[in-house]
């Protein structure tokens, strides 16, 4: 797995989030808010994310806040961005999303 933090800050998540791979990136979260609570999270790569993966990302948000920090999500996937929006998330992370446009 190379779901390394980057840039002190920066998480690219070049794997899915679901329940079968979301301990490890707990794991990965874990050692990250151990250098820092401003976090970036790239989910560009996240083909597919589910209750877990949505769990990890509110914990993470959750964790970066108790430490007077703050969580960006960037480069939404269109599996990231689908599940925000079922679930009715995108506000909570208040981040901007790009939605993709649509072709005449």
């Amino acid at each position: 797995m190379n779901d390394t933090p980057k840039q002190d800050k920066r998480w690219q998540q070049e794997s899915d989030l679901t329940i079968y791979n979301v301990a490890a990136a707990k794991q990965q979260l874990e050692q990250l808010l151990q250098q820092t609570a401003e976090i970036e999270m790239d989910l560009g790569q996240v083909s597919e994310i589910d209750s877990a993966g949505m769990q990890l990302l509110i914990l993470a948000k959750r964790e970066c806040l108790a430490r007077n920090g703050s969580l960006s999500l960037t480069g939404h996937s269109q599996a990231v961005l689908e599940v925000l929006d079922l679930c009715n998330m995108a506000n909570y992370f208040g981040d901007p999303v790009v939605l993709p446009g649509s072709q005449s």
